[in-house]
């Protein structure tokens, strides 16, 4: 059973998704849909922050992941890869109690899961370079 950092991710990863291919707010997505099984709240809250920090902090983020992922575009890449960056993106720039290589870790292991093998790669590679900006 995942921890529950890893299933607010992982929640926050589904949102954001939604948020991306439909061009919605975070706040217009259901709550259903969140996740297939109910979060504790403790998941839910963690999800919630990085979901709605990814959105306020959106301008910011990109240009960050642009700056270090040479040649490639944001609206290119990968919408789960995109999606995936931006996220752990805000966590490393905002949640600064949270180790580098812990919030890097999750990415590639959440990449393995709902991407490929060579995207967690590619997020890890990105990633290693955004951690700069802490």
């Amino acid at each position: 059973m995942a921890g529950s950092r890893r299933q607010g991710r992982e929640a926050a990863l589904q949102v954001l998704y939604l948020t991306d291919l439909c061009r919605k707010e975070v706040d217009e997505v259901p709550a259903a849909v969140w996740s297939e099984d109910p979060l504790p709240s403790k998941s839910r809250a963690f999800a919630s922050h990085l979901a709605k920090g990814v959105a306020s902090h959106l301008a910011k983020i990109d240009p960050l992941i642009k700056k270090y992922a040479e040649n490639w575009e944001i609206g290119r890449m990968a919408t789960i890869d995109r999606c995936i960056l931006r996220m752990a993106t805000f966590e490393l720039i905002s949640d600064l109690d949270t180790p580098v290589n812990v919030i890097i870790n999750e990415a590639v292991e959440i990449a393995k899961i709902y991407s490929t093998a060579e995207s967690s790669r590619f997020v890890n590679g990105i990633l290693d370079k955004v951690k700069q900006e802490r």
